[in-house]
């Protein structure tokens, strides 16, 4: 298997005949993997919240996301014939291995949405070499999403992918029920082309690879029958790739942000879409170099198993972060980053000059999902500045992956392994308290922000009578921010910088250069230097080593940390964070610790000296 992962890495992805070949590769090493009937993928042994069973047909499913539009381009491919097999015998009641009759709320609802694509897509290869017995099952089927409950964010629009798959067949469709679901979806578009998952939800990839996926979908497919949201569609997409390019490197890699991250080059579905649709805001040579530049990136990650198959994790396997709706097959919706490969062989896409991203703002603000994104371009590396949002879920780990002070795509970001200190905590870019128990808190949520220029400011309570107003002063490679604290509470505090990734080479780890002291902490290696500095009031700098497989990008991470502790009343503390990476191209690391901002507190106001940062007057 080690040939066939060196193909995978080794392929240049520069032109369609790639793009094939990767999702061939891709598929091929689960052939040995589905059930006798081939109605199920099984291929590990943890759990979802959803059954097993539900998973194995989660697993089965995902990869249509890829293989439909692989199959527009008339080709033959065992996986098909298995594909095929399985669709007939999954959805037969008298077969042993029927899929079964879904209810609300059901995980099958999200599965059945890929069967509405791919009638849409490429029906003279999955609905006309149906039996006619096979074919009133696999309607009798589906149309249970039409009688089920879904939940209230893009999950309704699987049952619109299903009803256009039903019209573009030839067969019966809820043409009342798309309409329903589609103004329910207009209720959660903010501005500037930005979703929220759901009303007053978060904003993150699920306006991407969700809502905008499905509505561009839409947009192409029905484009005739329905050509006011069509435009609208088209319109909403071009306001928000002005915005979401940001979110992607120059070498590939794009931002860390919120849930479901182990649908990893999913990251990169809506431009797929974007392309599918004919949307026209930036060139196809610059659509078509962040889709397969981002590809090249991912292929070059460990996220496959010894057998060729993706894990769940980020850029390497990793349950830690993962979410409760996470099974073995999961992050095969990855896929749906291969629409692209339904554009005809002379599609402008494909006939395209590859182009680089264009040059793009050093600061900008994106007002929907309240961030300021920070980007050097020199260095490959983006940070969003985030204000985090007025109301929290549920899902796994959510302050980590939606309320840290910043995100990175260099750093990455880290989740918590337990409960117990702050080396298990793993609490990058987070002001932790604790009632000197070692159990602590983090910023669940934030009551109020605002933002202007390069400042955010916001407030949060970890408890009812602690009041914290932290304000963020953005900036690379060096960052301030300002906490003011009013707590009734005697408290313990952990203020943590960036995690540095600590490398290695073969059975070594890389040297580290460290130095920690009352007011300062620093890491330095190859993959650059991550530090912390006091600049006013209470702690005590240190490294802290968090627990091994936290960090979304690097098993092993150190983490400058102030820490210390409060009495009740008030309290003021300001910290300078450095995160700081290696030039494109550069030997070695042009270091900045030694040139960190400074400031002076007099008369209720912070002034901040730093060349970086301006010259800048914070009121208190």
């Amino acid at each position: 298997m080690d040939n066939h992962l060196e193909k995978i890495k080794n392929n240049p992805l520069s032109n369609k005949t790639d793009v094939l070949k990767l999702i061939e590769d891709l598929c091929q090493p689960l052939l040995p993997f589905y059930s006798e009937g081939k109605t199920r993928i099984k291929i590990n042994h943890f759990s979802a919240v959803y059954t097993d069973s539900t998973a194995e047909v989660e697993g089965f499913s995902r990869l249509l996301w890829g293989l439909a539009p692989y199959m527009t381009n008339k080709k033959e491919f065992e996986v098909w014939d298995a594909v095929l097999e399985g669709l007939q015998n999954g959805t037969n009641p008298d077969h042993r291995e029927y899929w079964g009759d879904i209810h609300d709320y059901d995980q099958r609802i999200v599965e059945m949405s890929v069967y509405g694509y791919a009638l849409a897509l490429c029906p003279e290869k999955i609905w006309q070499p149906l039996p006619q017995e096979s074919k009133e099952r696999l309607l009798k089927w589906l149309q249970q999403i039409n009688e089920k409950k879904a939940y209230d964010c893009n999950w309704l629009l699987f049952s619109v992918l299903v009803n256009i798959g039903f019209k573009n067949v030839g067969e019966p469709y809820d043409s009342e029920l798309i309409e329903n679901h589609l103004n329910r979806i207009e209720e959660f578009y903010i501005k500037d082309g930005w979703y929220s998952d759901g009303m007053n939800a978060h904003c993150d990839y699920y306006s991407s690879f969700a809502i905008h996926y499905y509505c561009l979908f839409y947009a192409k497919i029905m484009e005739q029958e329905d050509p006011r949201r069509s435009k609208l569609y088209k319109k909403r997409a071009s306001l928000f790739a002005k915005e979401f390019i940001h979110w992607f490197a120059k070498d590939g890699s794009a931002l860390p942000f919120g849930r479901s991250l182990t649908y990893r080059f999913s990251q990169v579905a809506f431009w797929s879409a974007y392309a599918f649709a004919e949307v026209k805001e930036y060139s196809y040579g610059v659509v078509k170099g962040i889709i397969l530049n981002h590809l090249r990136w991912w292929m070059k990650q460990p996220i496959f198993d010894h057998q060729g198959l993706l894990t769940v994790g980020y850029t390497y396997p990793n349950l830690i972060m993962s979410e409760s709706y996470n099974s073995p097959g999961s992050p095969y919706w990855a896929f749906k980053t291969f629409l692209i490969a339904a554009l005809e062989d002379d599609h402008p896409f494909w006939k395209a000059d590859e182009r680089p991203l264009p040059d793009l703002k050093k600061v900008f603000h994106q007002k929907a999902p309240g961030m300021i994104m920070v980007r050097e371009d020199e260095k490959n590396h983006i940070l969003a500045f985030n204000s985090g949002h007025h109301a929290t879920t549920g899902h796994t780990h959510t302050s980590a992956k939606y309320e840290k002070f910043v995100y990175s795509n260099q750093f990455g970001f880290s989740v918590p392994r337990a409960e117990w200190g702050i080396d298990q905590g793993a609490f990058d870019n987070m002001l932790a308290l604790s009632e000197k128990e070692q159990l602590y808190r983090v910023k669940r949520m934030t009551e109020h922000y605002s933002i202007q220029d390069n400042l955010i400011k916001m407030e949060w309570k970890p408890w009812s009578n602690v009041f914290i107003k932290t304000t963020i002063i953005a900036g690379a490679p060096w960052h301030i921010r300002i906490h003011e604290i009013t707590t009734e509470r005697e408290l313990d505090f952990a203020e943590g910088g960036f995690c540095l990734g600590l490398p290695m080479t073969g059975f070594v780890q890389e040297s580290l250069k460290t130095e920690a002291n009352e007011k300062n902490a620093i890491a330095q290696n190859s993959l650059g230097e991550s530090g912390i500095l006091s600049l006013y009031g209470e702690g005590e700098a240190k490294l802290v080593f968090p627990n091994p497989n936290t960090n979304l990008i690097h098993s092993k991470t150190v983490l400058p940390t102030i820490t210390g502790s409060l009495l009740k009343g008030k309290h003021l503390m300001v910290s300078a964070v450095l995160g700081n990476c290696k030039q494109v191209n550069q030997p070695i690391l042009e270091s900045s610790w030694n040139k960190p901002p400074s400031i002076e507190v007099k008369n209720d106001r912070i002034h901040v000296y730093h060349e970086n940062l301006a010259n800048l007057t914070i009121p208190l």
